[in-house]
C-alpha cells in the first residue's frame, strides 16, 4: 500500500526544489500527452461538500459533481481515498481502479496534494460513518506546482502567514471563518444603519486637502494635474458637505490611509465607517453606537456576553459613561482643568509624561488620559467632554467652552468609536483651522490643514448633527477574539522581501 498525505509527503520527497522538479516533469508530461489541466475552462458543480453532508439521507446513492483541492491522499493498489477541500469544508473521495479505468486510476496516482480536481460520483458512506463520494470520473482542473506547507493542522510562520494569504486560507481553516466572520458584521451592520434610514454614500479616497482627523497623510502626485494629492484620512469633511446638501443620514464605510506606526492595533490602511444624522447630538450618536454595537454583537455571537483574549467583556447595553476629567482624576488624583495652564503642564512632567510641545491644560488632561486611563478600560465605557485643542471639528460645551460635546467609545483599553456635537459654526470653524495651520507650521504634521471650501459649505448652514466614527478593524478583532489587527485584514500591510 502507498499511502501518502500532507505529514508524509516531505518524508517521501525531502527536497523542496526536489518537489517542484517533480511536479514541473508531470505537468510537462500532461501536456506532452494533450492533457494540460490548464486549459480547462470551467467545470459543473451541483454541490458544495457541505451540502452533501448535511442532506446525506436526501442525497445518498444520487449522482453529485464536486470540485476542491486535494488535501490528503491514501493510495493503494485497486482502491484510494483521498479529501479534498472547497469553500465549505472537506469530503472524503473514494476512488475505485475498476470503476475509473486503469488509465483514469493511473492519472489520479499521479497527482498531488494541492492540485484542484472536478469530480463526479455517488453518495455513500463508509464503514467508519464518514459521508463520501464515490467517484466515477476526475479530471485535474489545475496542477499544484509547490508544495503545501510540511502539516495540514496549520502554518505556524506569521509573517509567512500575512504575505502568503492564500497559503493561509488553505491550510489554516480558522483563518476563513475568520473573514466569514467580518463579512457577517459588515452585512450587520449596513442593514441595522439602512433600516434606520441611512444612506451609503461614496466620498473621494483622492484629496486635494488631508482633513477630517489628526493623522500624518500618504502623499501622491497626479500627473495630468501636475499637483500633489493625499490619500484620504477621513471621509468626515465630505460627509458633513453631504449634510449641507439635504442628506439627513448619511454613512460610508470603506478604506481610510494613515501614514503612521505599525503595531498590534494599527495597520497603514484600515477600515472604518462615519455616520453623520442632522438634528441630533453625540448624546444621540452614543446611543446609536450602543444599540448598534450590542446588535451586531448579539447577530454574529448570539449574545452580549463574550470573551476577548480571556477577559469577559459583556456588551450588554446601556455602558459606562465617564468625562475624561473625572476618569484621569481616578488615576492620577489630579484635576488638570482646575489648574493653570503653566501649573498642568508642570503636573505633567512630575507624572513623567512626555510634555514636549504641551502648552495648554487641555493637552496635557489628553496626555494623562493617554498614558493612564486608555489602557485600564476594558469593559465597554464612553469617555466624554475631550478639551477643544483635541477636538477641531467638535462644538464646544455650552457649559464649559474648554471642552467639547465629544465622545470616545473604549474597550478592551482600546478606541472603538469617537463622536460628537459637529462644530457647525463657521467663524468658529476657520479659527480652529487657523490654530491647527500653526500647529502645523510649528512642525505637527498631523495637525488639520485649512479647508476653504468646507468653511464655505458650513456658511450656507449645517443644521445640528451628531457624527461618529467605529473602526471596523477592531470591531472585527473583538468580536473574533483576535490579538493583532493583522489577524483580521486579508492582506496587511507588509515590508516588501529584499
Amino acid at each position: 500500500m502507498d499511502t501518502k498525505d500532507i505529514s508524509s509527503e516531505s518524508e517521501e520527497l525531502r527536497d523542496v526544489s526536489e518537489q517542484e522538479k517533480i511536479r514541473r516533469d508531470k505537468l510537462n508530461e500532461l501536456k506532452e500527452n494533450g492533457q494540460d489541466p490548464f486549459t480547462i475552462s470551467k467545470f459543473n458543480k451541483t454541490h458544495l461538500s457541505a451540502q452533501i453532508i448535511a442532506d446525506f439521507e436526501q442525497l445518498e446513492g444520487k449522482e453529485v459533481s464536486v470540485a476542491g483541492r486535494i488535501i490528503s491522499k491514501r493510495v493503494m493498489g485497486k482502491a484510494s481515498f483521498c479529501h479534498i477541500l472547497d469553500a465549505k469544508g472537506k469530503i472524503q473521495l473514494y476512488v475505485k481502479r475498476d470503476e475509473v479505468g486503469q488509465e483514469e486510476y493511473k492519472k489520479f496516482k499521479s497527482m498531488d496534494l494541492g492540485d484542484i480536481v472536478g469530480v463526479t460520483g455517488t453518495v455513500f458512506k463508509t464503514k467508519t460513518e464518514e459521508v463520501s463520494i464515490h467517484v466515477l470520473s476526475i479530471v485535474l482542473l489545475s496542477k499544484s506546482l509547490l508544495p503545501l506547507p510540511e502539516k495540514f493542522h496549520g502554518l505556524k510562520d506569521t509573517d509567512l502567514r500575512y504575505r502568503q494569504r492564500y497559503v493561509d486560507l488553505i491550510v489554516n481553516p480558522e483563518v476563513k471563518e475568520t473573514f466569514l466572520i467580518r463579512a457577517k458584521i459588515l452585512k450587520s451592520i449596513r442593514e441595522y444603519l439602512d433600516n434606520l434610514g441611512f444612506v451609503e454614500a461614496e466620498t473621494p479616497i483622492l484629496n486635494t486637502i488631508a482633513g477630517g482627523a489628526n493623522a500624518r497623510p500618504f502623499i501622491t502626485h497626479h500627473n495630468t494635474l501636475n499637483i500633489d494629492m493625499f490619500m484620504r484620512i477621513a471621509p468626515e469633511l465630505y460627509l458633513k458637505r453631504l449634510i449641507v446638501g439635504g442628506f439627513e443620514k448619511v454613512y460610508e464605510m470603506g478604506r481610510l490611509f494613515r501614514n503612521e506606526g505599525m503595531d498590534i492595533k494599527h495597520n497603514p490602511e484600515f477600515t472604518t465607517i462615519e455616520m453623520y444624522q442632522a438634528y441630533t447630538n453625540y448624546e444621540g450618536m452614543m446611543k446609536l453606537c450602543e444599540d448598534l454595537l450590542s446588535h451586531v454583537t448579539k447577530t454574529v455571537k448570539g449574545t452580549y456576553e463574550i470573551e476577548y483574549q480571556g477577559q469577559p467583556i459583556d456588551m450588554t447595553p446601556p455602558y459606562a459613561r465617564i468625562p475624561m476629567s473625572d476618569a484621569v482624576k481616578e488615576y492620577t488624583g489630579v484635576e488638570f482643568m482646575a489648574l493653570s495652564d503653566k501649573e498642568a503642564v508642570e503636573k505633567l512632567k512630575e507624572l513623567h509624561v512626555q510634555a514636549d510641545g504641551i502648552k495648554t491644560k487641555g493637552e496635557a488632561l489628553y496626555a494623562a488620559f493617554d498614558e493612564f486611563v486608555e489602557e485600564k478600560l476594558v469593559q465597554p465605557t464612553f469617555i466624554t467632554d475631550y478639551p477643544v485643542e483635541v477636538s477641531p471639528l467638535a462644538k464646544r460645551k455650552v457649559s464649559n467652552p474648554l471642552l467639547t460635546d465629544r465622545f470616545e467609545f473604549f474597550i478592551t483599553g482600546r478606541e472603538m468609536a469617537n463622536a460628537f456635537s459637529e462644530l457647525n459654526d463657521p467663524i468658529d470653524q476657520k479659527q480652529r483651522f487657523v490654530d491647527q495651520q500653526n500647529k502645523r507650521e510649528s512642525g505637527d504634521d498631523e495637525a488639520h490643514m485649512m479647508d476653504e471650501d468646507f468653511i464655505t459649505a458650513l456658511e450656507y448652514g449645517l443644521p445640528p448633527t451628531g457624527g461618529m466614527g467605529i473602526g471596523i478593524d477592531r470591531l472585527v478583532m473583538l468580536l473574533t477574539d483576535k490579538y493583532s489587527i493583522r489577524d483580521v485584514i486579508l492582506f496587511p500591510t507588509m515590508k516588501p522581501k529584499e
